[in-house]
């Protein structure tokens, strides 16, 4: 039996695979590209790549989905599949510069 979970844990996660990986850098605590164009009905993983000094919160209300990198660092938001249309973010630490929007094609 412990092999059977030791095997299972050890099998591919389709899961959490994407379709497509989109980066996103932080710098200057603005995200870019702040217009990330994504094909609809695929799965997306945002790569969130923080370039700054100072850790940001991305976050999302249309995508359901917030997470805070920490400065220097990189972390990883899995999106979709999503219909076309525009889902927009914003970093909740800087709200003023730090804002994009996911074009769904």
């Amino acid at each position: 039996m412990k092999y059977l979970a030791l095997f299972l844990l050890l099998l591919p996660m389709p899961i959490l695979a994407a379709d497509v990986d989109v980066t996103l850098v932080i710098k200057n605590n603005r995200f870019s590209p702040a217009e990330p164009h994504v094909p609809a009905g695929k799965k997306i993983r945002l790569v969130l790549d923080n370039q700054d000094a100072g850790a940001e919160e991305f976050e999302s209300y249309e995508l359901n989905r917030e997470k805070v990198i920490a400065a220097n660092s990189r972390g990883y938001i899995f999106i979709g599949p999503l219909t076309p249309g525009r889902y927009p973010f914003f970093g909740d630490f800087h709200q003023q510069t730090a804002r994009g929007v996911v074009i769904v094609e």
